[in-house]
């Protein structure tokens, strides 16, 4: 199954991109932590060979930096247009779909952590039954979300940033009575001590991994 993977990044403009870092690098520094995870998430995307990839870009998608990132990786590029995150999740994916995607992966630029295999194992969880496909985050979100249909009630009126979204999601999974499944917990990088568990991974040469 051809699996369509949107990530979903912000510009890196100083003051608004990763503003939980700046006590710690300041506003240019965190926009440079952030512009490489971007980096990152869309070697992994590429790298899963799984189906096409799309770099899906906040506020719009004019910034210089992620318009040459998603030239060096081939990937499309596209607005994630307006309202919340959960609106803009459930336009991108049903975008994606209504283009011909047999399903659509969204992955955000915040975790280092996730591997190529894990886009593989949700596109193979996808394509052996499953409505949805989960990655859990540490903090109580989610890195990942695989859909084969579009289903906004499962975005919707979701606390974004809150310990209580994946909590939520799978309360609505099953109200919806999606048959879903769930990959590995992962971590993400949105505070200062997250930093250090970064740079050890780096040091231990952690570039997309299988």
């Amino acid at each position: 199954m051809s699996a369509t993977i949107l990530v979903f990044a912000r510009a890196p403009v100083p003051g608004s991109a990763k503003t939980r870092l700046i006590p710690a690098l300041g506003a240019d520094g965190a926009a440079a932590v952030h512009e490489r995870l971007v980096d990152r998430a869309l070697a992994t995307a590429v790298a899963a060979a799984v189906g096409p990839v799309e770099l899906c870009c906040t506020p719009d998608d004019v910034h210089p930096a992620l318009a040459g990132l998603a030239r060096v990786h081939g990937a499309r590029l596209a607005p994630q247009g307006p309202g919340d995150l959960g609106a803009r999740m459930h336009a991108a994916i049903a975008r994606a779909l209504a283009d011909g995607a047999q399903c659509a992966i969204v992955i955000g630029a915040d975790c280092p952590a996730l591997a190529p295999r894990h886009l593989r194992e949700a596109a193979a969880a996808l394509a052996g039954g499953h409505d949805a496909v989960l990655a859990p985050a540490e903090d109580g979100g989610y890195v990942l979300i695989g859909l084969k249909r579009a289903a906004a009630p499962l975005f919707a009126g979701i606390r974004w940033g809150e310990p209580s979204v994946m909590k939520d999601t799978r309360t609505r999974l099953a109200a919806l009575g999606l048959r879903s499944v769930e990959l590995e917990t992962l971590w993400d990088v949105d505070r200062p001590e997250d930093l250090a568990r970064m740079q050890g991974m780096r040091e231990a040469g952690g570039v997309v991994r299988e």
